[in-house]
């Protein structure tokens, strides 16, 4: 069966007698693995559609759970994204999160359209690139249905005097609830009114109203630290092989 679709490449492998292996995030089929024997020296436009970093359309042929890429063009590319090595540690890392995140053979455009538009952004941004990989972080939880709670107290319901954010808790806690007679806990965080509004803030707006926010280099690691540990925690997502480059 012979098809075609939009996707955007997350991966190649190479594989034997000069295949490749390439994961593809498709509109129509969701994350899918296809061969193809186009070379990658190549200048057509097959070839640089199928680098890492491409949103292109491919055509595709199936025989029966395997896919093949028999051509493919480019509709955006961010091969500019390698030019800046922090801009191309925070786009891999964000690659491979989607990558783990995303299940096999089942269409996401939520996802997909969250990763297309952090590409987009983050190849114009001019600084502060942790500020956007930080908010598509936290985007990327309330798609996959793991959201932090930010409204209240996850022990007692409390709406005000939020002072640490519990990862085991999944949220804030108040000062009563969050402190602890047995000491310091590291998936235990103390923070500021600030942090908790920035956190709503992104929440609150879709990731292109986003571009213009930056948060200071403190906050930007602290927020890191949260969502790396948020991310362990309760997806036991951990150790990726972008994340000695990133976080």
């Amino acid at each position: 069966m012979y098809t075609d679709c939009e996707a955007l490449i997350l991966k190649q492998v190479k594989t034997l007698n000069g295949r490749r292996m390439i994961v593809l995030f498709t509109e129509k089929y969701g994350k899918i693995s296809a061969g193809t024997s186009i070379s990658e020296k190549g200048k057509n436009k097959s070839a640089l559609a199928l680098r890492p970093f491409t949103y292109g359309r491919y055509e595709l042929y199936k025989n029966k759970d395997n896919f093949n890429i028999n051509g493919a063009e480019t509709i955006d590319s961010f091969f500019s994204l390698g030019e800046d090595v922090d801009k191309y540690m925070a786009a891999s890392y964000a690659l491979e999160l989607t990558d783990v995140l995303v299940p096999e053979d089942q269409p996401a455009p939520g996802m997909l359209n969250l990763i297309h538009e952090f590409l987009a952004l983050l190849e114009k941004r001019k600084t502060n690139y942790d500020t956007l990989l930080v908010a598509f972080m936290l985007k990327t939880l309330t798609l996959v249905g793991t959201e932090p709670n930010l409204s209240s107290c996850q022990k007692c319901g409390k709406t005000e005097g939020l002072t640490y954010f519990s990862v085991p808790d999944g949220g804030l806690n108040c000062k009563a609830c969050g402190s602890s007679d047995q000491g310091p806990n590291p998936l235990i965080f103390e923070v500021s009114d600030g942090i908790i509004n920035v956190m709503r803030y992104i929440k609150a707006h879709p990731l292109r109203s986003l571009d213009g926010l930056a948060l200071p280099k403190e906050s930007e690691m602290l927020l890191k630290q949260i969502l790396k540990c948020y991310y362990s925690y309760h997806l036991g997502i951990e150790n990726l092989k972008s994340e000695g480059l990133r976080i």
